[in-house]
């Protein structure tokens, strides 16, 4: 890491694996910096790209990299992780320091999709 770009903490989310090699994840909402501090930032380099759609719980960046940094047991689609990555001035990602899994949070949203897809079945069949 240089002096220009400063640690962030986001949510990730395994998108999709790209022919067995590249996994793509998918960096949403706020940001949290190595103060604490919430920053809504957006940026894009060769291994990221912006979204439009920045906000709490939406898109900031799309990653790219290689299915081996990507912990075993997250190596899923829809898998939640906890990523430190490593935004420059302008706050475009620089590069990817930590990728931790969260099973727990990774469940959750399951069941809640399946929920909301439930409820979206029963009010088509109610009609």
């Amino acid at each position: 890491m240089t002096a220009d770009e400063t640690p962030t903490t986001a949510t990730a989310v395994l998108d999709r694996i790209v022919d067995g090699e590249t996994a793509v994840l998918l960096l949403e909402g706020d940001i949290e910096n190595e103060s604490g501090d919430v920053e809504n930032e957006s940026g894009n380099d060769e291994t990221a790209t912006s979204s439009d759609s920045a906000g709490r719980g939406g898109l900031t960046d799309e990653m790219r990299l290689d299915i081996e940094r990507v912990p075993d047991d997250g190596r899923h689609e829809g898998a939640v992780f906890e990523a430190t990555v490593e935004r420059d001035d302008d706050g475009e990602v620089s590069a990817l320091e930590t990728l931790t899994y969260r099973p727990d949070e990774t469940e959750t949203r399951r069941e809640t999709a399946q929920d909301r897809f439930d409820e979206l079945s029963e009010r088509l069949s109610d009609r």
